[in-house]
């Protein structure tokens, strides 16, 4: 049996069609198609209560979405055996462990995405994590990288349509089809770095890595040297992790050094510092700059308990701890747990990354003011610690 629904089922919205003959008011209708290459552009007398309505729709937060108004009782059951449920309340740090726990939605690949693998198995792809504020750094990155990126960003579910919106009227992210954005949306009050940059390495598809932090620019020509780099030293060992040194400016206008030569001349002159010099020496000075200055060829550094490279490594590296979330430990507990497990940390002698200036983000201020925040850092680094000497069966004793 068919039955011929009225064409208020089906309102067909485009430039070429009169949808308005379809109906006297809004209320009428069951369901409207865009049916156009303009979609939410074409010409309607009433598109702008439409488009409202759909964006209205696409910017509710998906997370009410999980949750049941209405529970039954082997929902309270699993609820009550969930690791959430598990948590003490009174538990200072019971915001961290439940970060920790949650079960972030997320949304792989959310704009077409494009691979071709490269025949040498040497193919390098760039990791990052981002929040909405760091957004105007993506442009930059490409210009400097031609390589493949995951990038994931914690957005919410509004952000996610102004994302969306800000790549559609970009030519430099329409025109790079090797870039991958996942979308991780938002719950709860902390920036999950660790979880975020977990997704990141998952879904890459080259053999090797570079992990950093979206507030760095690549030197140009980076990705090609890397390349380079992996096929001339035939790594037959999976457990090297490959240094590339990180320096800073402090200045929101800077011409970028375009070579090794020119960045020496520039750390000379003030213009420009090793990373964090100022305020964490400690978190790179193990890749011993003095040397750096002058080598030729790789070289190989010791393991300190604070480091935190930016590294290029295998995909098959262990996973970020996701304990770790905001600010703190996030990339030394990361570092340590390679160390463990026997990697060695060589220094790439001509690659460079430079830091961005940018406002502290909200992690970062928290750590700062607020000594509960500081305390939990220090327990949750003791129980990395214990966790870490059980499933390696190694001694690393905090200093």
């Amino acid at each position: 049996m068919v039955y011929t629904l009225p064409c208020q089922w089906n309102v067909q919205l485009s430039d070429n069609t009169r949808s308005e003959l379809c109906y006297l008011e809004v209320m009428d209708l069951k369901a409207i198609h865009w049916n156009s290459p303009k979609k939410l552009k074409v010409k309607n007398k009433h598109v702008e209560f439409f488009r409202n309505l759909h964006l209205t729709f696409l910017e509710y937060d998906g997370n009410l979405l999980r949750r049941e108004l209405f529970g039954c009782n082997h929902s309270r059951a699993s609820a009550a055996t969930s690791p959430l449920a598990q948590l003490s309340e009174d538990d200072e740090c019971y915001e961290f462990r439940r970060a920790c726990q949650t079960h972030y939605r997320t949304h792989l690949f959310f704009l077409d995405h494009e691979y071709d693998p490269t025949p040498d198995g040497c193919d390098v792809t760039l990791v990052a994590t981002l929040s909405m504020d760091r957004l105007q750094m993506v442009e930059q990155l490409l210009t400097h990288w031609d390589g493949p990126v995951s990038l994931t960003l914690y957005i919410s579910d509004a952000e996610a349509q102004q994302f969306l919106a800000y790549t559609q009227s970009s030519e430099i992210i329409a025109s790079r089809k090797n870039a991958a954005y996942h979308v991780v949306y938002k719950e709860g009050n902390f920036f999950p770095v660790n979880f975020l940059r977990n997704v990141g390495v998952q879904q890459v598809n080259t053999p090797y890595v570079f992990l950093t932090d979206i507030d760095f620019l690549p030197m140009l020509g980076l990705y090609g040297y890397l390349r380079r780099t992996l096929q001339s030293l035939h790594p037959d060992n999976s457990r090297t992790a490959w240094v590339v040194p990180a320096f800073e400016t402090q200045r929101y206008r800077l011409a970028f050094p375009r070579s090794k030569a020119e960045l020496l001349n520039r750390l000379d002159m003030g213009e420009l510092f090793t990373f964090r010099y100022h305020v964490w020496t400690k978190g790179h000075a193990p890749t011993n700059f003095a040397k750096w200055r002058t080598a030729t060829t790789p070289y190989k550094v010791p393991w300190e308990q604070d480091f935190e490279p930016y590294i290029v490594v295998r995909k098959d590296v262990p996973e970020y701890d996701p304990r770790f979330v905001g600010f703190g430990w996030n990339k030394v507990s990361h570092i340590m747990e390679l160390h463990v497990m026997g990697f060695e940390f060589v220094v790439l002698p001509n690659s460079f990354i430079v830091h961005m200036p940018h406002a502290p983000s909200l992690d970062i201020a928290k750590f700062r003011t607020s000594p509960q925040y500081k305390r939990c850092v220090k327990i949750l680094k003791r129980e990395f610690v214990a966790d870490l000497n059980r499933k390696h069966n190694s001694d690393i004793s905090l200093l």
